[in-house]
């Protein structure tokens, strides 16, 4: 991964690079989560329409958004995603998050110790009430088990769409990065430097561990979505980034980025 290193150092060498007075603007890094509220944000969770945060899931609470279920009694595949109001295509973004408490009963297995942050995501006002999952592309976070066994984080999947890696198209709906595995109640620095769908670079704790590209719509997963919007092999360059909830209590304590258009 030296050579992915290197990439994502001269691109971050670039992009403070001297610029003319727009370009500085442009590359100012932007704090997404302003830390006191959710008003830049939209909330979708599977079997409500958008807006409505059932069961306050999502919240703000000592400066971090708070992912909880304690209004919420079975989890009834009630997964969310909250997205930040304006959509990006290229940008470094940076996402620190720690897993806490239970999983939710009801919740599926898979989902224990599990969210993400997902981009080039479809407008959550473009999905029906219920659609389960957004068509994007996810940076999956993942925490130990206890267990001993590796538990990679930063990891790819793809509802609804489908990526090429190592030059090849990828079958699978999940990728595993080549991170350590880092345990609950630990915080972790996720980095995503997206560059519309030339190259996608997933980073964790400083450390690049998953790179792939040319992300598009197709594969499966995704059920209840609008059909006039599907359109299979449509490159994905551009889209909506959203925090997840699966039935784990997760805290976000930093949501910023860099936007990188025009770079």
């Amino acid at each position: 991964m030296k050579n992915s290193m290197l990439f994502a150092a001269l691109l971050m060498l670039f992009a403070c690079s001297p610029k003319t007075e727009t370009q500085q603007q442009e590359n100012e890094w932007i704090s997404l989560f302003n830390g006191r509220d959710l008003n830049d944000w939209i909330v979708k969770i599977h079997h409500h329409d958008v807006g409505e945060n059932f069961g306050n899931t999502f919240r703000v609470e000592d400066g971090m958004i708070k992912v909880r279920y304690d209004q919420y009694g079975d989890f009834n595949d009630q997964f969310a995603h909250l997205y930040y109001k304006q959509p990006f295509s290229h940008f470094h973004l940076v996402v620190e998050y720690r897993f806490t408490g239970e999983l939710q009963r009801g919740a599926p297995d898979y989902t224990i110790l599990n969210s993400g942050v997902m981009f080039h995501s479809q407008d959550p006002r473009s999905m029906p009430k219920e659609q389960n999952w957004p068509i994007s592309v996810e940076m999956q976070f993942l925490a130990g088990l206890g267990d001993g066994k590796p538990r990679p984080t930063g990891n790819m999947c793809s509802p609804g769409t489908e990526i090429v890696y190592q030059g090849e198209k990828y079958n699978g709906h999940c990728l595993n990065s080549t991170s350590k595995t880092y345990d609950k109640d630990e915080w972790v620095r996720a980095e995503l430097i997206v560059l519309g769908d030339s190259l996608i670079t997933h980073m964790i704790n400083g450390d690049t561990v998953l790179q792939y590209s040319r992300p598009s719509m197709g594969g499966g997963v995704v059920q209840g979505y609008d059909s006039t919007l599907w359109q299979e092999g449509k490159p994905l360059t551009s889209g909506f980034i959203a925090l997840q909830s699966e039935g784990q209590p997760i805290d976000f304590r930093k949501v910023e980025l860099l936007n990188l258009k025009g770079n």
